[in-house]
């Protein structure tokens, strides 16, 4: 079992920056394939980010390639999301997400942080 806590998220200004980040506890996150997610209102859960158990391979969607860059530091059970050129249609709850089998599914992953609410202003 492994518990995840998102923090970082907040207010912030269209083409500004933002780093969120993601606290495991209860097990080493080097275990799991982990990704971002994020459910903007009215809209489906959809993935964003997604990195390896190592950190060797990362995996972005459409959208936000090229701004956005996940990273990983497993020594200190901490998983990261650098949000670059933010835009308006960015603001979402976004959520961390661990699998044990390498998953990048909306719904499907293992375990999933309760999400930090960003805010992007025009």
């Amino acid at each position: 079992q492994v518990q995840l806590v998102e923090s970082g998220g907040g207010l912030v200004q269209a083409g500004g920056s933002l780093r969120l980040s993601c606290a495991a506890s209860g097990r080493s996150i080097s275990a799991y394939y982990m990704g971002w997610f994020r459910q903007a209102p009215g809209k489906e859960r959809e993935f964003v980010a997604g990195i390896s158990w190592s950190g060797g391979s990362t995996y972005y969607s459409d959208s936000v390639k090229g701004r956005f860059t996940i990273s990983r530091d497993n020594t200190k059970n901490m998983v990261y999301l650098q949000m670059n050129s933010l835009k308006f249609e960015d603001t979402a709850v976004y959520y961390c997400a661990a699998d044990s089998v390498g998953r990048r599914s909306p719904t499907r992953m293992e375990y999933w942080g309760k999400g930090t609410l960003v805010t992007v202003s025009s």
